[in-house]
């Protein structure tokens, strides 16, 4: 992975590409601003349906909005020909600032045109919107996967790429572990993502994310109720709870370092080690690792 040329450029190209993302909007009125390739009209730019952020909060496009039509749009929206020579234009990057436009009633907007594929196009999205703390953690967490997924990265592959350390990759996908219904509060903002670490190791996760919120907890709170051993535990953690310091340490690092819930059993001189997956994709980027010997 870490020998792909094509990942190679746009590690260092990203600047190029899609400007200097932390830029001030006096920055980028100024001459090293980027420019715009560009204006076409608002209605041959299509959205991307791949778009790691789902997420647009109904009051910060309106603000943006507003801002558009006193100053128009400071910074381009990158785009890449749709497929099937259509004539219109894919978001690469800047649907905030398309769906904000929309409102303000624009008929025309600035792209910077780049001819990038499915990953890269992944790539940047969510560099873009990671820089910018457009994601939340849940958002994060999937693109992280969907990268893994689709196009065999690894978690170093991904923290060099993205601009983060391993740790913070792994981290973040770790999250995914939680149950559907504390990812929906953790992605309404009701659980921050240090609240929600501190629930993935949890025996029973709901109940403890209830307490947290209805009692206001902090997150060193929260880590220390997880890991209160008068807390009621079932049967079946029971195994768990026998495991040796070492074995457990093996287990988090082979599950943060694949991205993958792994179980080891000793049984004598031998035992089993057991990698959960959930998806078929999961299945076969697994199957992919293991013939590359």
């Amino acid at each position: 992975m870490t020998d792909d040329p094509s990942r190679k450029r746009l590690g260092r190209g990203l600047a190029q590409l899609i400007g200097d993302m932390d830029s001030s909007p006096a920055e980028m009125n100024s001459a090293s601003a980027l420019s715009a390739d560009r204006r076409v009209p608002i209605e041959l730019v299509v959205r991307n349906p791949r778009n790691p952020r789902r997420d647009f909060v109904e009051e910060h496009l309106e603000d943006l909005a507003n801002s558009i039509k006193a100053h128009g749009v400071v910074q381009p929206i990158v785009v890449r020909p749709e497929a099937g020579n259509t004539g219109r234009y894919e978001i690469i990057a800047g649907e905030r600032r398309w769906r904000a436009s929309q409102r303000a009633g624009l008929t025309e907007v600035p792209v910077i045109i780049r001819a990038v594929d499915d990953r890269e196009a992944l790539e940047i999205a969510i560099v873009e919107n990671v820089q910018r703390s457009d994601l939340n953690a849940v958002e994060e967490a999937l693109g992280y996967q969907q990268l893994i997924d689709e196009h065999n990265y690894t978690q170093a592959d991904l923290g060099t790429v993205i601009g983060k350390s391993r740790s913070h990759v792994a981290n973040s996908l770790r999250l995914l572990k939680l149950p559907e219904s504390l990812l929906a509060m953790l992605q309404r903002g009701a659980l921050s993502a240090g609240h929600a670490r501190t629930l993935v190791t949890a025996v029973n996760p709901e109940k403890l994310a209830e307490k947290i919120v209805s009692e206001g907890l902090s997150v060193r709170q929260a880590e220390a109720l997880a890991q209160n051993p008068l807390t009621p535990k079932p049967a079946k953690d029971s195994v768990s709870r026998q495991k040796d310091p070492d074995t457990l340490a093996l287990e988090k690092l082979l599950s943060d370092t694949i991205g993958m819930t792994v179980e080891i059993d000793h049984k004598g001189s031998g035992g089993a080690v057991t990698v959960k997956y959930k998806s078929l994709e999961q299945l076969d980027a697994i199957c992919q690792r293991l013939q590359r010997d």
